[in-house]
C-alpha cells in the first residue's frame, strides 16, 4: 500500500516550499495539488496555481512523485495542458503523474463565463481531451479535429522524459470514465460516491468503491487488459471516516480498503480551520508509523 498527500496552493511560497520538501522527507510515494482556479470554501483566500507550484515543488524535491490530481476540461485544453505536463516532467527529471478527470460542478465551470455543462456534456468533452491529450505526448507533432477540441500540427518537442509519456492516473465513477481509465490510464482515483461528497458515510464509500473496482475490472477485461495493471488511488477527506484520527484508525482503513483493492491512499496535509482541518503532529506520525504497520 502506497501513501501520498495532496498539498493545497494556499500558502506562499517561502511556506509552501518546506511542505513540499517535508513530504519527501517522511518518504511519501507522491505529493499532488488540486488543479483548480477556485476551490469550495478556499474561493475567498489565496489560491496559487498548480503548474507553477509543481514547478517549484520539482526543483526542492529529488525523489518523491507530483502531480494534478485532477486537471480537467474545466478550463485546460488538451494542447496547452500537454505542453506544461511535458514541461514539469523535464524540470522534475521524470517523476511527474497526470491526475485527469471530466471536472464537476463549481466556480471553475463559470469562471471563465461559460454557461456550466451537463453530466453529459462534461462526459463527451472528457471523451476527446484524454485521447487527444495522449496522442500530444506521445507524438512530436500533432493534428486533431473533433467537436471540442483541435490541434493543428501542435508540436511536442522534445517531449516527455517518461516514455512514451507520464502515466495518466484517471478519476471515473461512471461507465464512459472507466473505459477511459481502462483504455488509456496507468492509474484510476476516485473517493467514493460523487454523488454523496462530502456527506457519505463511511460503510456508504467502501460499497461505492468496491461496486467501481469491479465496474474498472470489467473496462479492462472488455479491452484484454489485466486491470492489476492499474495503480487504484483512494483520496480521503471527503467522507465522514476518521482517517487522521490516529494511526490505528488509518490502518483499520487502509487495510478495509486494501481488500477492496485500492493501492494507493492520498491523505490531505491538514490546513487548520478548513475542510481539512487537523493536526500536522498527527498527520506526520501516521504517514511514518502507518507505512510501518501496513508493511508488516
Amino acid at each position: 500500500m502506497r501513501i501520498s498527500t495532496v498539498i493545497l496552493p494556499v500558502h506562499r511560497w517561502p511556506t509552501a516550499q518546506e511542505h513540499w520538501r517535508r513530504a519527501e522527507e517522511l518518504g511519501l510515494h507522491a505529493a499532488y495539488t488540486f488543479d483548480h482556479l477556485a476551490f469550495r470554501s478556499f474561493r475567498s483566500g489565496p489560491w496559487l496555481g498548480a503548474v507553477p507550484t509543481l514547478a517549484a515543488a520539482a526543483a526542492v524535491t529529488s525523489r518523491i512523485r507530483l502531480g494534478t490530481l485532477v486537471a480537467s476540461p474545466n478550463f485546460r485544453h488538451p494542447v496547452t495542458l500537454a505542453q506544461e505536463l511535458m514541461s514539469l516532467d523535464d524540470i522534475s527529471g521524470g517523476r511527474v503523474t497526470a491526475g485527469i478527470g471530466a471536472g464537476g460542478e463549481g466556480y471553475d465551470t463559470t469562471i471563465l463565463g461559460q454557461r456550466p455543462w451537463t453530466p453529459r456534456e462534461r462526459a463527451d468533452r472528457f471523451d476527446e481531451f484524454v485521447p487527444l491529450l495522449d496522442r500530444l505526448l506521445t507524438r512530436p507533432a500533432t493534428t486533431s479535429r473533433g467537436t471540442h477540441y483541435a490541434a493543428v500540427e501542435a508540436p511536442m518537442i522534445p517531449g516527455c522524459v517518461q516514455r512514451p509519456r507520464m502515466p495518466f492516473t484517471i478519476a471515473a465513477t461512471g461507465p464512459r470514465g472507466l473505459a477511459l481509465a481502462a483504455r488509456y490510464g496507468q492509474g484510476w482515483v476516485t473517493f467514493g460516491d460523487r454523488r454523496q461528497a462530502a456527506g457519505q458515510s463511511g460503510d456508504a464509500a467502501a460499497a461505492a468503491v468496491r461496486d467501481q473496482v469491479t465496474r474498472l475490472g470489467e473496462a479492462c477485461a472488455a479491452l484484454g487488459r489485466d486491470p492489476g495493471d492499474l495503480e487504484k488511488v483512494l483520496m480521503t477527506g471527503f467522507t465522514k471516516d476518521p482517517w487522521q484520527a490516529s494511526v490505528d484508525a488509518f490502518v483499520d482503513l487502509a487495510g478495509r480498503y486494501s481488500c477492496l483493492g485500492i493501492t494507493e491512499i492520498v491523505l490531505p496535509r491538514p490546513v487548520p480551520g478548513t475542510m481539512f482541518d487537523g493536526s500536522e503532529a498527527a498527520f506526520e506520525k501516521i504517514v511514518t508509523e502507518g507505512r510501518g504497520q501496513l508493511a508488516d
